[in-house]
């Protein structure tokens, strides 16, 4: 299909042609927002009052390829190389997780617990296992200043991913490669926060997921074998024996099947003072938070 002219909206208009199989039209006027902003340095009120404007033909290939692109099922933070998380901006690429939101939610539930215990003198040591983008240690660090993260993942390429986000956004982070089912962690230190959004999608659940996600993110930060579904958890939790501070805290991201066999395994470990399950925006068992003991 050709364009009409060089107007942003006979670009919109391309793009639910092209696109109506894969998108519903909200869906794809917020991809269509995010574009214009990667290529335009557009706003959302930018779009719309330029909705009816002419484009350069560069920044018309620019978008026109993108459509086409969008078309293969390719998940548009792929495309343009670059996802929004918590305000900031991280690269991605397909050795990486595209964050989610409910992640986001994970990153505002430890901000918020440090704010509430007022720590601000205290610097707060964190480990984040399987940081993938490094989405979630990175962002810590910037809310949290006074903290010393470290972040860790069995995946080189994710590990350079991450580099590169540390980098974006001026913060300094300790990456480590490591296989935590099947390595010590070296750390010289303990932790005060010890996070984690292990993998937890069963392989049996794959054939539910959307194919953007199946046939283009990376399955091994993704999906566990049905025969132990939370063993990364139970790893974690097991670890904090040895690495999480007294009186520490532990966060995971949880698939909601699973929140209970989680949250009785850590309490079963004796090592905390409480557990709690938390709801996600959605009202599903998305969180669990521990102290230890």
């Amino acid at each position: 299909m050709k364009i009409a002219t060089n107007k942003l909206s006979d670009l919109y208009e391309f793009y639910k042609t092209e696109l109506v199989s894969i998108y519903d039209n909200d869906e794809l006027y917020a991809i269509f927002e995010l574009v214009c902003e990667h290529y335009l340095g557009y706003s959302k009120t930018d779009t719309r009052l330029n909705f009816n404007g002419n484009l350069n033909q560069s920044d018309v290939l620019k978008i026109y390829d993108t459509g086409k692109a969008l078309k293969t099922g390719a998940p548009i933070q792929y495309i343009v190389g670059e996802a929004d998380f918590y305000n900031l901006k991280f690269n991605v690429n397909s050795s990486t997780l595209i964050p989610r939101p409910e992640t986001e939610e994970l990153v505002d539930l430890i901000i918020k617990q440090f704010k509430q215990e007022a720590r601000n003198n205290q610097t707060l040591n964190i480990l984040d296992i399987g940081t993938g983008s490094g989405c979630i240690s990175i962002t810590l660090k910037k809310n949290i200043p006074n903290s010393k993260v470290a972040g860790i993942d069995i995946s080189e390429q994710a590990l350079e991913v991450a580099k590169s986000n540390a980098i974006k956004n001026n913060v300094d982070i300790e990456f480590i490669k490591l296989d935590i089912l099947s390595q010590l962690i070296t750390h010289n230190s303990t932790f005060n926060t010890i996070v984690s959004n292990p993998p937890y999608v069963l392989n049996s659940e794959a054939k539910q997921m959307d194919s953007r996600v199946l046939e283009h993110e990376p399955h091994l930060a993704l999906f566990v074998e049905d025969t132990d579904p939370i063993i990364f958890y139970k790893r974690i939790i097991d670890l904090c024996a040895k690495y999480l501070e007294e009186r520490g805290y532990l966060f995971f991201e949880l698939n909601p099947i699973y929140a209970n066999d989680v949250k009785k395994y850590a309490n079963d470990s004796k090592i905390f003072n409480f557990t709690e399950i938390m709801q996600d925006m959605s009202g599903k068992e998305r969180f669990l938070k521990a102290q230890r003991k």
